[in-house]
């Protein structure tokens, strides 16, 4: 007995286009790297951009790759690549490990919703509805700001 969802049907592609989207709130400065497939929000990563692992781009980098690496023992991670002004590309290795772990996870479910198809409008709505008590509003407020640009 199927229940007619293929499992195909919501498999990530190794490569997806991307936008960079940075904000601040409070002193803070913070980026998203929100995966697009066809056009339209798929995944997001955001955290803080200074932080000591080391996200560190060009102001002028807005786009570029997310790759999808597994490696020889079959865990995942995700690569952003981007092109510099003279056509190199370079790669920050690793955006699975950049950030703090709460975000990573929050960043997980969001992107679960995005994956299967919720209206960005629904997905802005539902985030902007959570209730934080761990310190991680200022993420929140930062999620929403990223993923209203997509919305029509």
């Amino acid at each position: 007995m199927t229940t007619g969802t293929d499992n195909n049907e919501h498999k990530r592609p190794d490569v997806l286009d991307c936008d960079v989207v940075r904000f601040q709130n409070a002193k803070d400065k913070w980026v998203a790297f929100v995966g697009l497939l066809d056009g339209r929000p798929y995944e997001i990563f955001t955290g803080l951009q200074d932080d000591e692992e080391g996200i560190m781009l060009p102001k002028a980098v807005n786009s570029g790759k997310i790759i999808k690496t597994v490696l020889p023992d079959g865990t995942k991670r995700y690569d952003f690549q981007f092109e510099n002004r003279r056509g190199y590309k370079t790669t920050v290795e690793g955006l699975s490990e950049k950030f703090n772990p709460i975000y990573w996870n929050y960043a997980k479910l969001i992107s679960g919703v995005l994956r299967y198809g919720m209206p960005i409008e629904n997905v802005v709505k539902l985030v902007s509805s959570l209730d934080m008590d761990n310190g991680i509003d200022t993420w929140i407020t930062g999620v929403v700001r990223a993923l209203k640009k997509y919305v029509d």
